[in-house]
């Protein structure tokens, strides 16, 4: 009945040190994938071919509601209505109140205007 106390401590060490050195192992090896997406190469194939639905679904949901009724940010039904697509389109790129810049790529911002000028 004498068991040493220490033992747990140091399987619990050893296993801490088995998970370090296994995540480091796995960060290596998706470093080239993070430095690839981070050139902007894996991103711009899904963008590339993306609809403005898409788009929406991704990046605009959040604010702006599942059906487009608003809720941190404005309700988008109507809103060409009251913006032209130019201004709509401005905004998508260089953001407007607690809206940020850039959430719709560039060359997708023209498209995406339009669509959202489209909405009733």
């Amino acid at each position: 009945m004498n068991r040493n106390p220490l033992i747990p401590f140091a399987l619990i060490m050893l296993f801490g040190l088995v998970l370090v050195f296994g995540l480091s192992w796995k960060g290596l090896g998706d470093m080239k994938e993070v430095a690839k997406e981070k050139e902007g190469g894996a991103k711009t194939e899904e963008t590339a071919a993306a609809k403005p639905e898409d788009i929406y679904q991704q990046s605009c949901v959040g604010c702006h509601g599942a059906n487009y009724e608003g809720g941190v940010g404005p309700a988008l039904k109507g809103v060409g209505d009251k913006l032209s697509v130019d201004e709509i389109k401005n905004v998508l790129q260089n953001g407007r109140g607690s809206m940020p810049p850039g959430l719709v790529p560039a060359d997708k911002a023209e498209e995406m205007a339009k669509w959202l000028s489209e909405l009733k």
